[in-house]
C-alpha cells in the first residue's frame, strides 16, 4: 500500500454527502467543508426557500449542491427524503445528522409536548435516517461515514439560567447512539462519530444569546470567543474523509474550551 499524502487523505472527490438541517448555520458550514473538499452535497431541511438560498451559496463557491425539503421529525418524510436523495445523487457516502430542536423551560414546568418534539427530531430522527441510509447504501457497499451533531449540553447539566433539560438529555443520547452504532457497524467499515459544538451564533442559541449576551457567553470560554463560520470545518472533514478512517465512536467538543472548565 502506498502511503497517501495529507491532501489525498482529506480529498472527498467522487463522494456524496447528505446534510440535514443544512440550509443555514452549522449545517451549511459543514456542507461547505464537504463540498470544498470535492464531495457532491445534498441538503435537507423543512423550508424550500432557505434551501434554495443555501444551495445557491454553495454553487457560487463551485460546489455541486442540491436540495430536498423534508421534516426530519417525521418518519415518512425521512425515508422518502433519503430515497429521493439516493435516486438523485447516488449512494450516500457521508451522512451528517444535524437537524435539531431546542425547548427552554424549567424542568418542573417543561411541557411534555416540548420534550417529545425535541426527542423526535434530535434522537429518533437521527436513528431512523442513520438506519435507513446504512441499510440501503452503506452496509451493502461496506463503507460509510456518519457524523452526528451533539452538543456540549449533552455532556451534563447546564448553568441554572440555561433551562434546557430536554435538549441536554437528547444530546447526551446522541453521544450514546453514536457509540452504540459505531460498535455495531464497525464490521461494515462504517465510521460513526459525533461533534459537540459549544456556543455558536445560531438559531439554536438565539434565546441564550439574547438573555446573557454574546460577550458574557464568550467570557466563559478559555479562548474568550464564540464559534464562527469556520470552526466546524476541520473536524467535519476529518470525520468524513480517509484522514479519519481509524476514528470511530468518538466525540469532540468544539467549544473554545468551555467543557474543560471544572467547578462551574
Amino acid at each position: 500500500m502506498t502511503t497517501r499524502t495529507t491532501q489525498q487523505l482529506f480529498n472527498l472527490e467522487g463522494r456524496t454527502a447528505l446534510v440535514t438541517g443544512g440550509s443555514r448555520g452549522l449545517g451549511l458550514q459543514m456542507a461547505h467543508a464537504l463540498g470544498e473538499a470535492g464531495a457532491k452535497v445534498m441538503l435537507t431541511s423543512r423550508k424550500a426557500a432557505d434551501l434554495e438560498e443555501a444551495v445557491a451559496d454553495l454553487q457560487a463557491a463551485g460546489i455541486d449542491a442540491r436540495w430536498i425539503a423534508a421534516d426530519c421529525s417525521r418518519e415518512d418524510d425521512i425515508r422518502k427524503m433519503a430515497d429521493q436523495a439516493m435516486e438523485r445523487i447516488g449512494d450516500i457516502d457521508i451522512l451528517v445528522n444535524n437537524a435539531g430542536a431546542a425547548w427552554g423551560a424549567p424542568a418542573e414546568d417543561h411541557p411534555v409536548e416540548g420534550w417529545d418534539k425535541v426527542m423526535n427530531l434530535n434522537v429518533r430522527g437521527y436513528f431512523i435516517l442513520s438506519q435507513h441510509v446504512a441499510k440501503r447504501s452503506m452496509i451493502p457497499r461496506n463503507k460509510g461515514r456518519i457524523v452526528n451533531i451533539a452538543s456540549i449540553a449533552g455532556l451534563g447539566g447546564s448553568p441554572p439560567d440555561i433551562q434546557t433539560v430536554a435538549y441536554n438529555t437528547s444530546k447526551g443520547a446522541v453521544i450514546t447512539l453514536t457509540q452504540a452504532l459505531a460498535c455495531e457497524w464497525g464490521k461494515y467499515n462504517i465510521n460513526v462519530n459525533a461533534i459537540c459544538p459549544g456556543f455558536f451564533p445560531s438559531k439554536m442559541t438565539q434565546a441564550t444569546l439574547q438573555r446573557l449576551g454574546e460577550d458574557e457567553l464568550a467570557a466563559h470560554a478559555p479562548l474568550r470567543r464564540l464559534g464562527d463560520d469556520e470552526d466546524l470545518k476541520g473536524i467535519t472533514l476529518l470525520y468524513a474523509s480517509d484522514a479519519g478512517k481509524h476514528i470511530t465512536g468518538q466525540w469532540l467538543a468544539v467549544d473554545g474550551g468551555v467543557s474543560v472548565i471544572t467547578g462551574g
